[in-house]
């Protein structure tokens, strides 16, 4: 049987656009990777972007 070279693209999804989806799609966009990324609420970041209505005096700040 004849071998046949197929050039791969590596793709990744990552579910979830918290602190945690965002660090791991810049990883594996810096490893060379196309990432797809997928958030179910129309913005980013997760219980990070809730900080300033958790902390509204920047009590949390060091």
């Amino acid at each position: 049987m004849p071998t046949k070279t197929v050039p791969v693209k590596p793709a990744a999804l990552v579910v979830g656009g918290g602190i945690a989806g965002l660090s791991t799609a810049i990883d594996l966009g810096d490893n060379g990777f196309k990432v797809y990324l997928v958030e179910k609420n129309t913005t980013i970041g997760g219980r990070m972007s809730q900080l300033d209505r958790t902390f509204p005096t920047d009590d949390c700040s060091i």
